[in-house]
């Protein structure tokens, strides 16, 4: 199957990972309790029983360490976590109830209501606070090595000439975002590349099969690539837009209308997201995401790029990240879930052909973030508030900045 890149298209995606779902309701049933003293509660107390899905990727550590540290049942909380089989699966899950909310990609929420990756005027989704920031990556197969890293125009040439079968994870999604705004940055026809969505844990098998030539997907997924010396690592996220709001804690309608119980799973979360970001602690957080319960990698695949160190693989050498590595909390910064995001996100939707009429940009983001409830948490947990809510902010990746509140122009930009 190929694509132009349309909304025909991504319909045809939001089918096939569809067929994944089935898997993610088996897994519903595979919760993880690794500490059963901790969500017991020191004096055996009636905790609060509560759900929360995560994918096997990195960025699900702040409810990991919420629940392996005991902050969930400091909150009186009994949190049972529950791996999910692919993002569809993630979102069927959300919508009946299966789970309460969880490890969700930020955009999953504006794609379901969108009618990209669910049913068109869903808002069931809500966007409490975000999780992380940064730390996904484009990875394409060893073969592809000349396009090097970043470069834009060798990375043109390579895909008009090669063709490549390429991999997201969820039709409108955060990861099928970063590879589509990096193919429009190229300006590459890409007419006849074939995308398709398949779940994190998949693309490293898929892409050792000849299954596909590269991939868009949170870590350790390109980190194992390298590892593996199937692949290399092209771009990073926070190359393409520093500080990117990646994956989020989503809740559905359970927790949307119990905001009592959901403060205070977002007191814990942003705890955890303080403790994830003293770099001293993240050798601690790989051995804590390494289990198959959990991210079901190799601890060392999972604690480099943590740091911030990155092998690029394919013999392009390493680099560096301080600072804008995957990050959890930054003072506050990364937690606040910002409207202008959203227009962004909903901007780009535009840019691709996946909706054809405009959206009510300031409706969907009122709709869909719980602003004044993350105000109320923030205060009560003395963390401070950005003030850039709708403020401009520039992407990297082609030296654009977007304004809100000229938000058409970036509807309308090639």
């Amino acid at each position: 199957m190929t694509t132009s890149l349309n909304r025909r298209g991504f319909l045809r995606l939001t089918g096939s990972a569809a067929a994944v779902a089935a898997a993610g309701s088996i897994l519903t049933a595979c919760a993880v309790d690794e500490n059963p003293g901790q969500s017991a509660g020191a004096a055996g107390k009636n905790l609060r029983k509560v759900k929360l899905g995560f994918i096997a990727l990195t960025d699900c550590a702040p409810l990991i360490a919420a629940k392996q540290l005991g902050y969930f049942a400091e909150r009186g909380l009994d949190v049972e976590l529950i791996k999910q089989a692919s993002w569809p699966a993630t979102r069927d899950n959300l919508l009946s109830g299966e789970i309460d909310g969880g490890h969700v990609l930020f955009s999953m929420p504006l794609s379901v209501a969108m009618g990209i990756g669910g049913k068109a005027g869903t808002t069931d989704l809500k966007i409490a606070m975000v999780l992380n920031n940064n730390g996904q990556a484009i990875t394409l197969k060893k073969a592809y090595a000349g396009a090097g890293y970043g470069d834009l125009g060798a990375a043109k040439e390579l895909l008009e000439k090669e063709k490549p079968k390429l991999a997201m994870t969820f039709p409108g999604g955060t990861h099928d975002t970063w590879l589509r705004y990096w193919l429009k940055a190229t300006k590459a026809d890409t007419s006849n590349i074939q995308v398709s969505a398949v779940p994190p844990p998949q693309m490293v098998s898929n892409m050792a099969a000849n299954n596909q030539d590269g991939y868009c997907v949170g870590e350790p997924w390109g980190a194992v690539a390298v590892q593996k010396d199937i692949g290399f690592t092209h771009i990073t996220t926070q190359d393409i837009w520093q500080h990117h709001p990646e994956k989020a804690l989503v809740v559905g309608a359970k927790l949307t209308n119990d905001q009592d119980t959901l403060a205070d799973i977002m007191k814990a979360t942003l705890k955890a997201a303080r403790w994830l970001d003293d770099l001293a602690n993240r050798d601690k957080l790989a051995d804590m995401l390494a289990p198959v319960g959990y991210v079901n990698a190799p601890a060392a695949n999972i604690k480099g790029r943590l740091l911030g160190q990155y092998d690029l693989g394919a013999g392009l050498g390493t680099r560096t990240y301080a600072g804008d590595q995957m990050m959890f909390f930054r003072d506050g910064e990364t937690s606040l879930p910002r409207r202008s995001h959203v227009y962004w996100f909903l901007a780009q939707y535009q840019r691709f052909g996946l909706v054809k009429e405009t959206p009510d940009y300031a409706k969907l983001a009122d709709e869909l973030i719980l602003h004044d409830l993350y105000a109320k948490v923030a205060a009560a947990e003395g963390i401070k508030i950005p003030d850039d809510d709708m403020a401009p902010f520039h992407i990297k990746l082609d030296n654009v900045m977007f304004d809100p509140k000229n938000v058409a122009d970036e509807a309308r930009r090639p």
